[in-house]
């Protein structure tokens, strides 16, 4: 089996272990694993319009809605007036949602285990190929446009070259290095195409620091 194929195959190990903890805690909490991601969304990135949810998540508006409606029955969201447009509805968690939210935003124990039996160097390079693995599934439609560091107007890949921390935020005026990358920051400001273009081929062709 080539190395793509054992890759995608260790992966979806991953999967299926994030996959039995999402349904474990659904049997805890009374919800489906879409109503918690629905819930952890709006408490992280702030109220927003059922079709905006349904694209973010990536789930057809039908099963957003109907998700939405149950999380409304059971007083974890409620719908206001959009201040922007008197005829659209604002999705808002209540605060038993948020207190949901954040137990579902938790990550499981065997996971982080796992996680933590990288070295710092492993977990760099490892964070720097998932951001490499998800930007390419973003420009091919496959997944949601992430909140990324590569594909902000804040990100400046490189500019301390040869050091530990190569990459700049101007957002925050500082450096960091691949094991700092985010993939869903809430500072983040999508970058313009061309300048966009220019900052991942800037950090795509890089090597990772030593």
């Amino acid at each position: 089996m080539s190395a793509p194929k054992n890759i995608a195959t260790g992966l979806s190990k991953i999967g299926m272990l994030l996959r039995a903890s999402d349904w474990a805690r659904a049997d805890t909490s009374g919800l489906t694993p879409t109503q918690a991601q629905i819930l952890v969304h709006l408490v992280s990135r702030g109220p927003a319009r059922v079709t905006a949810v349904a694209e973010e998540i990536a789930v057809t508006q039908p099963t957003a809605s109907d998700s939405v409606a149950a999380l409304v029955r059971k007083g974890m969201v409620e719908k206001r007036r959009d201040p922007a447009d008197a005829r659209a509805m604002l999705l808002h968690p209540t605060a038993a949602g948020r207190r949901v939210a954040g137990e579902a935003a938790t990550w499981p124990d065997a996971l982080l285990t796992a996680i933590d039996v990288l070295a710092p160097k492993e977990q760099a390079a490892f964070l720097k190929g998932l951001t490499k693995m998800i930007r390419t599934m973003q420009v091919r439609g496959a997944i949601p446009v992430q909140r990324m560091c590569v594909s902000c107007r804040h990100f400046r890949p490189n500019k301390h070259e040869g050091t530990a921390r190569p990459h700049h935020c101007a957002f925050v005026d500082a450096a960091f290095g691949d094991a700092d990358l985010r993939l869903d920051c809430g500072d983040h400001e999508p970058a313009g195409d061309t300048d966009a273009s220019a900052a991942w081929k800037a950090f795509a062709l890089a090597p990772s620091a030593e």
